[in-house]
């Protein structure tokens, strides 16, 4: 798999009072889209839950490009930059299209928490077999610790 994608239709709610899409949005489709692609993957909130595990951000930034307005069709995608061995910390990259025209990049950074320990914890043997699945950047890269 060489990238993970979806496609989403610009809402009248999505908008800001400029007419165009609101910042925040684009965090929402990228929290969005890998909450999915865990879905998709067989990772859902009751496995979550399960297991004590889920998924938390220390950093996430987006890189606007082109404006997006409302009725346009977007195209998202994802795909994982670097990842320690263990699964524990990851980063992840989204590109968000309008056609062939490039207009966001959203990066975020981020773990696996423990629920019941509020840990960083390494996740399960099923969660590590998802990332290993994950499309990855052609710069990809494992970390050493």
């Amino acid at each position: 798999m060489n990238v993970y994608k979806k496609t989403v239709e610009v809402r009248w709610s999505d908008l800001d009072p400029n007419n165009h899409l609101r910042h925040s949005v684009y965090y929402d489709w990228g929290d969005h889209l890998r909450l999915t692609f865990f879905l998709e993957h067989g990772l859902s909130p009751a496995e979550s839950y399960k297991y004590h595990v889920g998924p938390i951000l220390f950093r996430e930034e987006c890189i606007f490009k082109r404006e997006i307005k409302f009725g346009d069709t977007i195209e998202l995608n994802l795909r994982l930059v670097k990842c320690r061995r263990d699964i524990s910390r990851w980063s992840i990259t989204h590109e968000v299209w309008r056609g062939d025209t490039l207009c966001a990049i959203v990066n975020v950074d981020g773990a696996w928490i423990d629920t019941t320990l509020r840990k960083i914890a390494v996740p399960p043997v099923f969660v590590q077999d998802i990332f290993a699945g994950m499309p990855k950047t052609e710069n990809f890269e494992w970390i050493e610790v």
